[in-house]
């Protein structure tokens, strides 16, 4: 549960700086985020959850 708020805040932190630099309109902000609503039905959302979980779990090992 951790990490699913931590990369909703990330992504949310990107858009909003995405938006000040008038990288991202709008429009397409709210295109996303329905893409990511209607991503969350479908049945590869858990194939998407473990993907990012796992990428989550590489990076946090990761030392400097």
């Amino acid at each position: 549960m951790a990490i699913s708020i931590s990369v909703v805040v990330l992504l949310l932190i990107l858009t909003v700086i995405f938006l000040r630099n008038g990288g991202l309109k709008v429009s397409h902000a709210l295109v996303c985020a329905l893409l990511g609503f209607f991503l969350a039905g479908t049945s590869v959302a858990p194939t998407i959850h473990s993907g990012v979980t796992a990428t989550a779990e590489i990076v946090g090992s990761l030392r400097p």
